[in-house]
């Protein structure tokens, strides 16, 4: 089998082209993709070539890790069948390509133990779901507060207010340097973080990736509070020590998503707690994906941009 699949043959050459697919094993599913996500930040590292060295990382490679589509072969064992509507988080299936995301392609051939089935509502919004399990996955469990304060108000920010709001918290103050993205909140408030006198945030989630703002975290800090680092960061994370000493601050990094938190986040948009909507602000056909590309990560406006796959051959 063959797929048409993004190709990022090195930094900002990207392209998009035929590839050879691994024959699918017994416990493997056949999907083929109709919607794929673009990711400023994972996905803009390999875009730049700014990426730190990573587990499987090399070129050519196959990007996206936030795909959904319909299940096509599927073997009995699998416990899925044709027709299926399935999120997909990537897949490492390619002859001649790495797969370290994989989901940007037309087809693609996956374990059935690495997708979940989504119902087909969900249109293309489904490919959110793995930054709302992310986003989830930082909030959830033992010893994690819900956030009082989110640094960044793109897609990750919007999603950690809007779960915060989902676990009938109190609703967050979120901070946002560009006036452009201080629109779209619903229950919470969306300031210039120049105008915060607050110096009393207990539970402080960062999902700008900007290290730069570390030290304003800390001053805005009550004793004890804690800093989640919620983004991707490829610069060394320092800050001055006294203010955090005196704050007695404490610091936390967010990994990515479990199982538990794809199906935990699935249902809440499915019950209606949790809301995908007004994330997705571009779409692109996926013949354009070279331009889409740069659009995702070059302009302010573009919060998430989705690929359509549905006519590509």
């Amino acid at each position: 089998m063959e797929t048409t699949a993004v190709l990022l043959k090195g930094p900002r050459d990207l392209d998009v082209g035929r590839l050879t697919l691994n024959a699918p094993g017994e416990g493997d599913l056949v999907v083929d993709i109709t919607h794929s996500g673009i990711s400023t930040g994972t996905e803009k590292l390999f875009w730049t070539g700014q990426m730190p060295p990573f587990p499987g990382m090399g070129y050519p490679l196959v990007p996206g890790y936030e795909a959904v589509g319909e299940v096509v072969e599927a073997a009995p064992a699998t416990g899925y069948r044709p027709g299926d509507r399935v999120f997909v988080p990537g897949a490492s299936c390619y002859d001649g390509a790495f797969g370290l995301f994989g989901g940007a392609a037309s087809r693609v051939v996956t374990a059935a133990e690495r997708v979940t089935r989504i119902d087909a509502g969900f249109g293309s919004s489904g490919a959110l779901l793995a930054l709302a399990a992310t986003a989830r996955h930082s909030m959830a469990g033992l010893n994690k507060s819900v956030p009082d304060l989110i640094v960044g108000h793109g897609v990750l920010g919007r999603l950690l207010a809007r779960l915060t709001m989902a676990a009938g918290a109190p609703a967050p103050t979120v901070w946002e340097t560009d006036a452009s993205r201080r629109s779209g909140a619903t229950g919470y408030q969306v300031i210039d973080p120049r105008e915060d006198k607050r110096r009393d945030y207990m539970s402080v989630y960062d999902a700008s990736g900007n290290v730069d703002v570390l030290n304003d975290l800390v001053a805005c800090m009550g004793r004890g509070g804690e800093i989640v680092l919620a983004g991707f960061y490829t610069d060394p994370i320092s800050f001055a020590f006294p203010p955090a000493f005196m704050k007695e601050a404490r610091f936390r990094v967010a990994a990515e998503w479990t199982r538990d938190d794809l199906a935990a986040t699935r249902a809440l948009v499915e019950g209606g707690s949790l809301s995908l909507d007004g994330l997705i602000t571009h779409t692109s056909d996926a013949a354009d994906a070279p331009a889409a590309y740069r659009q995702a990560f070059t302009d302010p406006d573009c919060l998430k941009m989705i690929l359509n796959w549905k006519d590509a051959a």
